[in-house]
C-alpha cells in the first residue's frame, strides 16, 4: 500500500489517510486523528519542525537503540475500528508491536517502512475505482465525492 493522500470528511471534518494498493485501483480510506493526520502529511510534504514530534522522537529513539521499523500493516477492521502493527528489527528478531493505523502510518513514512493491509480489510472496506487512475485530481475528485456521502458506519462488519 502507499498513503495516497490525506483528506477531510465533509460531514464531520474528520481527517481522513487514503491508502491505495500498488496492484489495483482500490483504495482505503482509514478515519485519523487531527495531530496524525498533521503528523502524516507534514512528513509527506517534507516540513519540519525546530524540534522532534512524537513519531520523529520513535524513530530516533529505535535508531539509537539500533532497531528499525521494517514495516507497518493495517491487520483488521473490527467495530468500525482498524488494527494495525509496527513490526521491529532488533537484535537480529522481528517484533510486531500493536499500533493504531495512524502512528503507524506516521512512523512509516518517516522510517521508509513499507505499508501493507491484511486482505481480508481490503476486501471488507476498500473503494475500487473502475478505471485506471493516474490523476490524482481524479482520484481526489471522486474520492470527496464519496466522502460526501459516507459514514465510519458504513464500513461496519454484519458479523
Amino acid at each position: 500500500m502507499v498513503i495516497y493522500g490525506v483528506s477531510f470528511d465533509m460531514v464531520g471534518k474528520q481527517p481522513i489517510v487514503l491508502l491505495k494498493t500498488a496492484d489495483s485501483n482500490k483504495f482505503l480510506p482509514i478515519w485519523i486523528g487531527h495531530p496524525e493526520a498533521a503528523a502524516i502529511l507534514m512528513k509527506l510534504q517534507g516540513a519540519s519542525t525546530p524540534r522532534p514530534m512524537t513519531h520523529d522522537l520513535m524513530v530516533d529513539v529505535l535508531g539509537e537503540l539500533e532497531a528499525k521499523c521494517i514495516q507497518v500493516a493495517v491487520t483488521e477492521l473490527r467495530d468500525n475500528t482498524f488494527f494495525a502493527t509496527v513490526t521491529l528489527a532488533v537484535d537480529g528478531r522481528e517484533i510486531e508491536i500493536d499500533s493504531r493505523p495512524s502512528d503507524a502510518l506516521a512512523l512509516a513514512v518517516r522510517a521508509g517502512a513499507p505499508i501493507y493491509a491484511a486482505e481480508e480489510v481490503i476486501a471488507e472496506s476498500a473503494i475500487e475505482f473502475e478505471h485506471d487512475v493516474e490523476d490524482t485530481e481524479d482520484v481526489v475528485d471522486r474520492f470527496k465525492e464519496f466522502l460526501d456521502e459516507v459514514t465510519p458506519e458504513d464500513f461496519a462488519s454484519d458479523s
